[in-house]
Parts: structure tokens; sequence; C-alpha cells
């Protein structure tokens, strides 16, 4: 088997995690912004979802703490994680960490695929934006709203780039902003052999997206993103990256002067309908040495909720449910649901026609340049690196195509060489492959 070394050097089985390594680098950006163009920031519509269930907006009553609901869609042969977890409103670490023994990338189909649509409130005041580093998500209350909140997933900063935690504010709002690169990643890219310009304009190339939104914390924002399948990852340098299309709502429904508060919480605990529910998340890599200190807090923290309504505890099932922290919201007093129970309960959703934002693969013609990628013995592995290099930024064109018993990946359609080089100069840098761009008609296909 001819397999890049970046993949055969990691393991097969390790590459949503290899993903997220290669994505580090060029998902990255922010820490400095203009604010000066008055271009008109282009409209997203969405598609409209394929069942009534809320991923955004829900009702919080005085008291509640708990949101939302699970839910389940079969999956299709090409399905990926990352494009129903986008077309759910869930980043890249919500649903892969909740179907942990799927490949992100390959999906059978007839599979069923957890949706985990309920979450925990953070603790803390329910007043402007929220933002939890530990599950990589926001909560936003809107002013005058004060029973309503909407919830986003997103990107945060990587290590050695962390995002700052604390009270701050939203102190600005730009559409189509430039991003004046720092001086600090300009040496990171040029010793990767990728040099970037002093300022990226605004447009498909500026990884801040159409909207931003500084905040007080110098030279950190909340913006969009032209890398959308990061969303649920670390891999900004420290800024708050959300989907194109969560963004623009927020963006619209955010006022400068807004409350922004940073917090890492990977234990949280809730009642809801006389039940109470653990959700847990592994420590981001900073608050590791933590992790005892903090499942000693929570086991605190629910004796005391128990105790007030004298419900009993099953200890057991707190101790899998932090041993497994995969952000599912669980039940955890003694004869309470497991989770085979609340997957089996989960809410049926039927399969959409298209995902939001699903990439779309383009026929191959003879007057097209292309790139052939890599030769594979395997069919999954040929389509795992089909779909990852689908969902880079942006999108590389990939497609597996069978051939005299293996399986090429091959990319394109390209309109001209120098789009081909560009894309295989890409290719070698994020996925350490050497590729070459073939001229029209140079390459087979069946």
């Amino acid at each position: 088997m001819n397999m890049p070394a970046v993949i055969q050097n990691r393991a097969v089985s390790t590459l949503p995690f290899v993903f997220v390594a290669v994505l580090s680098t060029l998902l990255s950006g922010c820490q400095s912004l203009s604010i000066f163009s008055d271009d008109q920031a282009e409209t997203v519509v969405l598609n409209s979802k394929s069942d009534a269930i809320s991923s955004h907006e829900f009702n919080l009553a005085a008291g509640q703490s708990m949101v939302g609901e699970l839910a389940s869609i079969t999956s299709r042969e090409n399905d990926t994680l990352s494009d129903i977890g986008r077309h759910y409103g869930l980043g890249f670490n919500d649903i892969a960490i909740a179907n942990s023994s799927l490949d992100p990338w390959t999906l059978p189909a007839d599979q069923t695929v957890l949706l985990p649509l309920s979450f925990i409130v953070p603790d803390a005041p329910r007043k402007g934006i929220v933002l939890n580093l530990a599950n990589m998500r926001m909560f936003f209350y809107p002013k005058n709203q004060s029973q309503t909140v909407q919830t986003y997933p997103v990107g945060i900063g990587r290590q050695g780039w962390n995002t700052p935690m604390g009270a701050t504010q939203i102190v600005a709002k730009k559409a189509n902003p430039d991003w004046t690169v720092p001086e600090s990643i300009q040496r990171e890219h040029n010793a990767l052999g990728d040099p970037l310009p002093k300022v990226i304009h605004a447009g498909p190339d500026n990884p801040l997206g159409s909207y931003a939104m500084p905040l007080g914390f110098n030279g950190y924002l909340i913006h969009g993103t032209n890398k959308p399948y990061g969303i649920g990852m670390q891999v900004s340098h420290g800024c708050v990256q959300l989907y194109p299309e969560d963004i623009e709502v927020l963006f619209n429904k955010v006022e400068v002067g807004t409350p922004v508060r940073i917090v890492h919480q990977p234990y949280m605990a809730a009642w809801q309908e006389n039940m109470l529910y653990l959700e847990a998340h592994q420590p981001l890599e900073k608050w590791e040495k933590q992790q005892k200190q903090l499942q000693k807090d929570i086991r605190k923290k629910l004796q005391q909720l128990s105790a007030e309504k004298q419900a009993t505890v099953d200890w057991d099932k707190v101790e899998r449910i932090l041993q497994r922290s995969d952000g599912v919201p669980a039940p955890i007093l003694t004869n309470s649901a497991d989770l085979a129970d609340l997957k089996a309960n989960a809410v049926q959703l039927s399969h959409p026609e298209q995902f939001y934002g699903q990439p779309i693969i383009n026929p191959l013609h003879d007057s097209d340049w292309s790139i052939m990628a890599a030769n594979f013995d395997n069919e999954n592995d040929a389509q795992k690196l089909a779909a990852m290099l689908s969902h880079q930024g942006p999108p590389i064109p990939a497609r597996k195509v069978a051939k005299d018993g293996s399986y090429q990946v091959v990319a394109g359609p390209f309109k001209n060489k120098k789009e081909a080089k560009t894309v295989a100069q890409r290719i070698k840098l994020n996925f350490d492959m050497e590729v070459k761009a073939i001229e029209p008609k140079q390459i087979s296909r069946n």
C-alpha cells in the first residue's frame, strides 16, 4: 500500500487527531484587526432543517440549567461526522466524542449517529456571552430576553496560543474585516515555508471570515472563518471562531458593550424534571494537572445537589461518566437510564437531501487540471484521505478512484496550472505528501 507519510507514521486509526494537527496551522488566525473597510457583508442563507428540532435557541426558565434533547440520524454512504455535525449546530468535538466508536471520515451506511443536542449551561452569570472552553461552546443570553439562550459551537486557541479566561466585553463590530497579520504568526508561517502578507483583505482567503467582533482582551476577537471544519477544535491563535452561518446571526444580535465571560468548566451538573444530570468533558491540556481536583469538586457539588432533594446518587454511574467524558448529559440517580437507553430513546431525525455546507465534488473532465494525491491498496484509506482533503479550508475537491485493483485519490478539477500547483503546495504543507499537478488528459479515470 502506498500511504502518505503523515498517515503511515501516525496510524490510520488516529486520523481524526491527525486532522486536528494538520489543521492547526491553516485554521489559525486573528490577533489583529483593521476596523476601517466599509464593504457590505454577504448574506448567508441556511437550508431548512429536515426536522423541527432546536439546535441553537432554547427557552431557559429561571432555575433551569439544562436545555435541548438528544437526537440521532441514520447515515448514508459518503456521510462524514463533520457534515452531520455542522448541519445540526455541532462542532467536530461534539459529534466525534459522542460517537467515538465511529470513524469521522468513513461512516458506513445505515449507521446510527448520536446528535448530542442536550446541553448544561455553564455556572456563570446569564448575561451577554458565556464561553466554556472545556466543551468549546458559546452561550448567548440576548438582551431583554431573560428566558432565552442561544448556543453555538466554537473553535478556540490551540496549546501555546490559549484563549484567555476572565471577563471582558465586545468593543467593536466589523463586517468584511481586514486581517493585519501579527509578526509572531508571520514568523510561524515563514518557518513552515508558507509566508503570509502583512495584511489579508476581506475575501475567501481571510481567516476572519465575513464578521469580527474584537474583545477587550487586546488582540483577541470573536469572528467567523473561511475554514469551517475547524469549528469544535483547538485550532486558532487564541481567537474564538464560529461557523460562517452562526457568526452572521450572532453579529446581527450582539451589541457593542455586550459582556463576555470565558470559563473552563469540564464537569457540570443540573436538575431537569426531577432528575440529576452530569455532563463531563476532558479538561483541556492546560488544566490536565487539575483533573483530579476538578472531579473532586464536581462530586462535592453532586452530593450537595442530591442532598437538597434527598435523592440517591449512583456513584458507580458517576465514575463511568467521568471516565467516558463524552459531553452527553446523563442521569446519575439510582435506577436512572444508562447511555444505551439514552441513545435508544433519542429523537430519530430523517436524513436531509444534503447537509448544509457539505462539500460538492464536481466531476472531472478531460479539459481540467487535477492532482494525483495518493494510491492505496485499501478503499477505506482512500476514502478517508479524499474526505479529509474535501474538508480543508478552502476545500480541496477530491474523490477516490478504483483502478487496477487499487484506489487512487484524485483532487480537482482546477481551472488552470497555477491553481493546481497552488493546491499541490497546500497538500504538501498540510499532509507532508509529495504530489504534483497533472495536465489535462494525462490522468486516467474510470
